[in-house]
């Protein structure tokens, strides 16, 4: 067994954030299922909001923030983490992240998103999440009391239960973790855990997210008996690439903010000409729920494969400038965006519910605190506003830390804890069936828990979830575990959390839009699933 002060899970924007806040006086490990900058920070192309410049206003981006996300946001969390952005733009600008600087004199260009009434997107060129991961990661690693280590993947939380001396106690100490590298479990015991997985975008066939975004936090947090909140709130993201070789190429919402406008393609009616004034009068700048379901609509209505996003009309030394690595990437397919379309379908982006937090990180389980996309902390409400999700990663990163460094005498010592037992469970040479039913689950949460959805829809999907579950539970008890049946039983879990979450919602509300219940109800609600 090891031990450490505060145990890390995750190593993107969130986690990292928490742990260079903890090491001063504390002893802090890191852990990645993967390398260390696989998570979805490192993927952020668009930027991160902060009120920046004379003529905006923190009450303009909280009323823009509770715009999007339909009324459900939790104002108290908004106003706090609007106040909190400039200084955690300051703070990464110390740790040497090169924010793109204005053309005219001003300290930096900031760049305009949909949904928002002013230009406050700070970013680096259109690679700000690279450029934030590798900052953190460099002073982490040059930090003598923060232990980075790759390759490990969580398997369960630590509670009462796993102690030698059983206790019905709720607290977590830490968790079981697969090495990928020992290919053995390995107990990490904590004073105080940090859940910073991301979210659970790998449910569903067609994502942004990145390979590991499997729910793993979200799913440990509810097995140890975390209330779960809003997880019917799937964000799709309007634009990624529409490529049969390139399946998860995201094309930032910044674009769009720099005037690039969605067409309907060649061939059809109406073919070149824009679509989104029928839909919404802020056009291509509203926020990504309606932009999602205008593009899902046309396809749909058409038949088509994609529509188009065209940002040819602008100056192509413009276009290559603000938007290098997306420019190389593209030419490197063939399609030249200086000089013709990009063709764009929706893509689920964003996992807008999670684990209940509270302003301090805190989960419903003693010595557990959450931050990032794994949460649901208030601030998104329905909808998350662009370029809000790197700053909330900050904002309660920093705020779990506070809070475990300000209560550290009431958390209590771990308990010795029982290994990992693998001495009933064999081999399995059969994992082929892991393949077949994560292809399964992603299948049907795509087409029937989608971006329009229907009650008959989200009852099929149930319905095999339920079948699915007692497969997938008879192989977990009976072989010994992988990093891929780990993900499998975590991505069940959170399909059905989804698919339960959407079914008791009778009203269609920002993400959520159902045939069945097509109006917004009077009264806002969260959807808080409890264990």
């Amino acid at each position: 067994m090891s031990s450490f002060d505060v145990l890390v899970v995750g190593s993107g924007a969130a986690g990292l954030t928490a742990a260079l806040n903890l090491a001063g006086t504390h002893k802090v490990a890191v852990i990645a299922k993967g390398a260390l900058g696989e998570g979805a920070t490192g993927w952020a192309q668009g930027g991160i909001a902060a009120v920046l410049e004379e003529g905006d206003s923190f009450e303009a981006h909280v009323r823009d923030t509770m715009i999007a996300g339909a009324g459900l946001n939790d104002e108290k969390v908004v106003e706090h983490v609007v106040g909190a952005a400039p200084e955690a733009i300051e703070r990464l600008a110390r740790l040497g992240v090169p924010f793109a600087a204005g053309s005219g004199g001003e300290r930096w260009h900031l760049s305009r998103e949909g949904g928002h009434s002013h230009r406050r997107i700070v970013h680096v060129a259109d690679a700000t999440g690279s450029a934030v991961q590798q900052a953190l990661e460099t002073a982490a690693a040059r930090h003598p009391n923060i232990r980075l280590v790759p390759d490990m993947v969580a398997i369960d939380l630590v509670a009462g239960r796993h102690a030698t001396n059983f206790s019905t106690s709720g607290a977590i100490h830490g968790l079981y973790a697969y090495n990928r590298k020992t290919k053995r479990v390995e107990t990490l015991a904590a004073r105080a855990t940090i859940l910073a997985t991301g979210g659970a975008g790998r449910a569903y066939l067609y994502s942004t997210a990145p390979r590991g975004a499997t729910g793993d936090g979200i799913a440990m947090a509810w097995r140890a008996g975390c209330r779960v909140s809003n997880m019917e709130f799937m964000q799709f993201h309007p634009t990624c690439l529409y490529n049969l070789a390139v399946k998860n190429f995201l094309i930032t919402e910044a674009l769009r903010g720099e005037g690039a406008q969605l067409k309907l393609p060649p061939g059809v009616k109406g073919g070149g000409t824009r679509f989104m004034e029928r839909f919404d009068e802020r056009a291509e700048l509203a926020p990504r729920d309606i932009v999602a379901r205008a593009i899902d609509h046309e396809i749909k209505r058409l038949g088509l494969d994609y529509v188009h996003l065209d940002i040819s009309h602008r100056d192509a030394d413009f276009v290559r400038a603000h938007f290098p690595n997306i420019y190389e990437r593209l030419l490197g397919l063939g399609i030249d965006m200086t000089a013709e379309p990009i063709p764009v379908v929706p893509a689920q982006h964003y996992t807008c519910g999670g684990v209940v937090v509270d302003l301090d990180g805190r989960t419903d389980a003693p010595g557990l605190y959450a931050a990032g996309e794994v949460t649901e902390s208030g601030l998104h409400g329905a909808n998350r506003l662009a370029s809000n999700s790197l700053l909330e990663c900050l904002v309660f990163g920093e705020a779990a830390a506070r809070h475990i460094a300000a209560s550290w005498g009431e958390l209590p010592e771990p308990p010795q804890i029982r290994p990992w037992d693998e001495s009933r469970v064999t081999a399995s040479d059969e994992e082929v069936v892991i393949q077949q039913i994560w292809g399964e689950i992603r299948r049907f949460m795509w087409n029937f828990v989608g971006i329009v959805r229907t009650t008959k829809r989200l009852e099929r999907a149930k319905r095999r979830i339920d079948m699915l579950r007692q497969e997938v539970g008879e192989y977990y008890r009976n072989f010994r575990v992988t990093p891929d049946l780990i993900e499998l039983r975590n991505l069940l879990e959170v399909a059905d959390l989804i698919v339960r979450s959407a079914l008791s919602r009778q009203e269609s509300r920002g993400l959520h839009y159902t045939l069945d219940y097509p109006q917004m109800a009077a009264q806002a609600k969260d959807t808080v699933l409890v264990p």
